[in-house]
């Protein structure tokens, strides 16, 4: 068990909402068909003077006031982004300057969908090693800037958003804590999930787009059937490691990505349907910003309080999977 409790939850999602019915005046596709594959209604898109850091900066604000403590209280800065402002520097460092902090580190993590699982259990670490005691953990991705918008199996999927959390040490008279934490990643299956521009290999120093995947590239069928397995191990894991098992879930929130996907994991931990939260139905699938964008409006709607049990899962690309089991 690590003494370590979420203080502050915040989002923010842009302005613009797309439904299935605007998809349908763009591409050959319709509102039924879109919901009945996955679970979509809308989405938000973000303007096109919005970068990541803006959406991010708005999401921390949110998250330290809500937490209580002061800014500059805030140790490290992790952002979990698979869209950056830039390659360089890090958009944790770009978020530090617009939240007027000096000196407080920061960096990136990419591990696509499981991005925010794998910043989670960094800052855990950093917590329990008594290096930092409150550390601003960051979800953030504009995917609609990185899709082929004539792709109908991929447009429809994706949003736009931001969320951030505030991690610390709990206090001696709390019992929030986190039970026990699990990543995972399978490198094999790197493929089924992609976007090759701009990287290394493939520098995009010209519009070549013959020549690699300028867009979001996924193999649907088998990004979904890795989802129903890594999900529900990745959840299995942490019960293990704590002793318990799926009884004792007061909520699971899974990455958002497909209600079919979501309500398949929720069978395999035999949960009932009260048990799991979907938001997937207004915001797609926002990558690294859905389970704190989950935590966020699950909140909101009261779906649980002080003293509950949550699971969190997601799987991204990679493949990186991972889970989070604690006492909210």
């Amino acid at each position: 068990m690590y003494r370590v409790k979420i203080s502050g939850i915040g989002s923010y999602v842009p302005e613009k909402v797309m439904t299935n019915f605007d998809w349908e005046k763009l591409i050959d596709t319709t509102d039924e068909w879109i919901i009945t594959r996955t679970g979509i209604k809308e989405r938000h898109i973000a303007a096109k003077e919005e970068a990541a850091s803006d959406l991010a900066t708005r999401a921390a604000e949110k998250a330290i006031k809500n937490s209580g403590i002061k800014k500059e209280d805030i140790d490290l800065i992790i952002v979990a982004t698979s869209t950056p402002d830039m390659i360089f520097p890090s958009t944790a460092c770009i978020v530090q300057n617009k939240l007027g902090l000096t000196e407080t580190p920061g960096f990136d993590i990419l591990a696509a969908c499981s991005g925010f699982i794998y910043a989670f259990n960094t800052a855990v670490s950093f917590i329990t090693s008594k290096i930092y005691k409150n550390i601003l953990i960051i979800g953030v991705d504009l995917l609609t800037r990185i899709m082929d918008w004539n792709d109908r199996n991929t447009c429809v999927l994706f949003g736009d958003a931001a969320s951030a959390i505030v991690l610390s040490e709990t206090p001696e008279n709390e019992d929030s804590c986190v039970f026990s934490i699990y990543m995972g990643a399978d490198g094999s299956l790197k493929d089924l999930l992609k976007i090759e521009h701009s990287g290394s290999l493939y520098p995009g120093l010209n519009d070549d787009r013959a020549n690699y995947k300028s867009y979001i590239y996924m193999e649907g069928k088998e990004v979904f059937k890795s989802a129903l397995i890594y999900m529900p191990l990745s959840v299995e894991k942490v019960l293990k490691a704590a002793n318990m098992n799926s009884s004792d879930i007061d909520l699971l929130i899974c990455h958002q990505a497909n209600k079919r996907i979501i309500d398949s994991v929720g069978k395999r931990l035999n949960l009932p349907e009260e048990k799991i939260y979907v938001n997937l139905e207004r915001f797609g699938n926002t990558s690294a910003a859905t389970i704190p964008l989950a935590l966020d409006t699950a909140l909101s709607e009261n779906r649980y309080k002080r003293n509950n049990i949550l699971a969190l899962t997601a799987i991204g690309g990679g493949v990186t999977y991972g889970a989070v089991l604690l006492r909210f």
